[in-house]
Formats: C-alpha cells, structure tokens, sequence
C-alpha cells in the first residue's frame, strides 16, 4: 500500500538515511521502535511529505508521490498523521476543529460531516466534549480530538508520531485504547512509540531503527523475545524486555 524504495535525506549535507527501504501492506500496523535521533519521526514525515527527500521513491498504491508535481494537500487527505503536540486551534472548539478539513479542504455537506465526526467522537467518548475548547480538556482527551480530526477526513494510512509522549502516565492508557480499536478495525498504520508494551500487543511487525537503517523488521513475539541483533538486545534491556 506505502512504500519506500532506496530513500535519501539529508539535513545539510549530513545523511539521516542512505539507501532506506519499508514496504507497508494494507491493513497492517507496523510499529517503529529505536533510540532518539535515529530517524523514525523523519522518516513517518517523509512519508507525509512534510519533509523533502534527496533521492528515492515514496509510493502509494503503486503511484509514485515524490515527482515535485504532487498535490501533497491532497496526498495528506489519504496518509492521516497525528503529532506529539495536538495542533488544536484554540479559539475553535473540539466539534469546530474537528470539521475545519472536511468541511474547507474536502468540501463536504456539513450534515455528513457532523455526523461522521459524531460517530468517530462517540467511539472514543468524547461526543459530550464536542462544544469544549481545548482549554478545557486534558491532555489525553486532546490528543484523542486530534486523532478523530484525521480519522474524519477518512485517510487510508494513518501515522502516529510519538502520540503519547507529551501525556501524563494516567492519560496514556485512554489513548492506547483507541489506538487498539484502530487496529482491530482494520486500519492501515505506522506507528512510532516508546511504549513496549503497546507496541507488542498492537503491531503486526515491529521495524526497529538504529542510526537511520532498519536493524530488524520482525513480528513482535519473534523480536521481544529473541532480537536478532545485539543493538535490538540492547535498547530491550533499557525496557527490561
């Protein structure tokens, strides 16, 4: 569905990748593991197109989206991507920030798309929050608003980057619920998270990263249990995995 073929970049002149390549099926969630600054939230916005790339392909569904013709606004409508930091507009509130791309960027009838973002905010329990402002809701309730704001413009990818980081630990887990729900829906994603544990009970593979390459792309049980290299045997023990 999303692919990545012999991928470059750079940021002034010195490499984050060489010659990176990841292939993501359709309905398959891949989580991405590694150390800081080994690349995995660039490599989740090369995806998105939020960041240039020096050479290489990005596919999606075959067609190629890095020929400097792509419409990325477009793109962006079919590769979903929720942030560390929620990106609520502030003077708007959850139901109105919710609506902004379906209604401006998508043109849809208001009427189908309340009723959409009902649904969606209903499954993760914040239909009752819709007329809040962001102010007035916690962190974890933010960033499952923000969340909702990218499954409304009905994406076929979504891609999560470090969703959970900026949370307080008791506001994690009701994010990680809905991630889970994603999962078993049968939502194509890529994930890129500290959370071990989550990452073993939601990914179908596990791609983990170290100093711009993919070290190992494994099923979780297989890379939690018996890492093939001794750097993924080394950040496990940091977790105690």
């Amino acid at each position: 569905m999303l692919e990545i073929a012999h991928l470059r970049k750079e940021y002034d002149g010195i490499p984050v990748f060489t010659d990176l390549s990841l292939r993501i099926n359709k309905q398959e969630v891949v989580v991405v593991l590694g150390p800081s600054g080994c690349g995995k939230s660039t490599l989740l916005r090369c995806m998105n197109g939020l960041e240039p790339v020096q050479s290489g392909l990005i596919l999606l569904d075959g067609v190629v989206l890095n020929t400097g013709k792509t419409d990325w606004r477009f793109i962006r409508q079919k590769i979903g991507m929720v942030f560390q930091s929620y990106e609520l507009f502030p003077h708007m509130t959850v139901l109105d920030n919710i609506l902004l791309g379906p209604l401006k960027v998508q043109k849809r009838k208001r009427k189908e798309a309340e009723e959409a973002a009902r649904i969606l905010l209903e499954r993760v329990g914040l239909y009752e929050k819709r007329t809040a402002f962001p102010r007035q809701l916690s962190g974890g309730q933010k960033q499952r608003a923000a969340i909702i704001r990218a499954l409304v413009m009905e994406p076929e990818i979504m891609l999560f980057d470090e969703i959970t980081a900026a949370l307080d630990p008791e506001m994690v887990r009701e994010v990680l619920d809905v991630m889970l729900g994603l999962a078993k829906s049968g939502m194509t994603m890529v994930i890129v998270t500290h959370e071990m544990q989550f990452a073993k009970a939601v990914a179908d593979r596990i791609v983990f990263m170290d100093s711009g390459e993919i070290v190992e792309d494994s099923p979780p049980d297989d890379f939690f249990a018996k890492p093939k290299t001794e750097r993924g045997c080394r950040f496990l023990n940091i977790f105690q995995f």
